[in-house]
């Protein structure tokens, strides 16, 4: 811009060249001694391009139609299509990583879970073991004055024998009689 602007300042006679151009710089010289000679010493020279304005015009485009160009539509559908084939590439390229990534986060969760059930197991079993001990038994038996039943006390279950399906009964159980062939036979 700045030899733009050296060119704008230039005299009509420099630009037309030739024997008028020796009087144009003769004239300049003078005249920039004039200017120098008049200027005050404590005088700023002026800055490069001061001279050059800038306007802002104001342009209306409201009369403006824009016309469809029909190879555009063309050109922005293969644009569509091109980047909807490089998203179904790059997807089906990551979407493995991703599922091998998942399925190594789901693992380590079941592993981690699968120890703290052996953990829970492990101190359940530890308290199964504590509760049913022959020493504390005992001493809830001693506690609740317990004794060792007697032979009559006890009955004994027996699942062959019964029919409806009912283990746990509240009566004697029934001792079978034998029965004769004869028996069985005539009925």
């Amino acid at each position: 811009m700045a030899t733009l602007a050296t060119f704008m300042r230039d005299t009509s006679a420099k630009r037309r060249g030739g024997a008028n151009m020796v009087a144009a710089e003769k004239t300049d010289a003078v005249r920039a001694q004039e200017v120098r000679t008049r200027q005050d010493a404590c005088l700023l020279r002026a800055l490069p391009n001061d001279d050059i304005y800038f306007y802002s015009k104001r342009i209306d485009n409201g009369r403006v139609v824009r016309q469809a160009d029909p190879e555009a539509r063309g050109e922005c559908w293969s644009a569509v299509g091109a980047a909807a084939v490089l998203l179904v590439l790059g997807a089906s390229i990551i979407a493995p990583h991703v599922g091998s990534v998942l399925a190594g986060y789901k693992l380590e969760a079941l592993k981690q879970e699968r120890q703290s059930l052996i953990d829970q197991k492990r101190d359940l079993e530890v308290r199964e073991a504590g509760l049913l001990s022959p020493a504390r038994l005992n001493d809830l038996a001693r506690i609740r004055s317990l004794g060792s039943p007697v032979s009559g006390q006890v009955i004994h279950l027996d699942a062959a024998a019964s029919v409806d399906g009912n283990f746990a009964r509240n009566q004697a159980p029934v001792v079978p009689t034998p029965t004769l062939p004869a028996q069985l036979s005539a009925q």
